[in-house]
């Protein structure tokens, strides 16, 4: 009995090590699978044109950056990257506006057909955009808010609300009620105990969110290439200008929408795991 406790025992750590070695190797698979098309386009961005039209060259010897300065004053790429970031904050600021109160009710309150009500709001993420995006124009040209920079963050504040809202429930939901409560009975109103109380505890997570809205806003270019012609985000003049210019002209503005995203990703990513994981309880 005692020699067979003892093969077990040593059985346990070469099986976890094995585990541990096989865990690690997906690891690296996946890792290696996301990352090279980034080193790939990296590189190429950053190619001189004869490298790049050199095939039997794998990996560029010669840099430079002049197709960065081409592509922002040449063609004009940060009037673009300008607009991006206003429609992008501006999304921020719409989806929160309308999302945060429907969040905050759907977290504190129970009423008939609550569940229903998240299941609708989830269900409008269903539709393709290119199915939505004739009508929005239709619809944008009536109301005069069409190639514009307010439009385009309506039409962006559509796709990205109901993540919000659903999100943002989430993590108001695993902040105690009994903190407003709390508030409530040293006469606070509710709106300033949600102001003084819950708003800052639930701010990393929303912080995440508005990040993961700005991503989204950030890199979407079917709705602002339909509804811009003069006002276009980056993504909408990339597709204008950049795809019918030289190929290491693709790969330079590709690695220019990359980056932002990776930052931002970079300096939220506890906050991103936070709010993922609050979401899924």
């Amino acid at each position: 009995m005692e020699k067979l406790a003892l093969i077990e025992r040593q059985r346990i750590p070469v099986a976890l090590r094995i585990r541990q070695m096989f865990t690690a190797f997906l690891a690296l698979l996946i890792g290696v699978w996301f990352l090279t098309p980034l080193v790939l386009i990296t590189l190429s961005a950053f190619a001189s044109p004869e490298d790049y039209y050199q095939i039997e060259k794998v990996v560029p010897t010669h840099f430079t950056i002049e197709q960065f300065n081409d592509l922002f004053f040449k063609l004009e790429a940060w009037q673009a990257t300008l607009t991006s970031v206003k429609v992008a904050g501006l999304t921020i600021l719409f989806s929160f506006l309308l999302g945060l109160p429907a969040a905050y009710a759907l977290s504190r309150y129970v009423f008939p057909g609550k569940n229903s009500l998240k299941l609708l709001i989830l269900a409008t993420r269903m539709f393709p955009l290119m199915v939505l995006a004739i009508p929005l124009l239709i619809i944008f040209m009536k109301i005069g808010v069409s190639d514009t920079t307010h439009g385009t963050a309506l039409a962006h504040t559509a796709m990205v609300l109901p993540i919000i809202i659903l999100v943002s429930s989430s993590i108001l939901s695993s902040i105690s009620v009994e903190y407003e409560e709390a508030a409530m009975i040293f006469g606070l109103s509710r709106v300033h105990a949600f102001f003084r109380i819950t708003l800052p505890l639930a701010l990393p997570g929303l912080a995440a969110s508005a990040i993961f809205a700005f991503i989204i806003s950030w890199n979407e270019v079917f709705a602002a290439a339909i509804l811009t012609l003069t006002n276009r985000t980056l993504p909408a003049h990339i597709l204008k200008t950049a795809m019918a210019s030289p190929d290491y002209f693709k790969f330079t503005a590709g690695f220019i929408m990359a980056v932002p995203a990776l930052i931002f990703i970079f300096f939220v990513r506890k906050h991103l795991v936070t709010m993922w994981g609050i979401s899924l309880k």
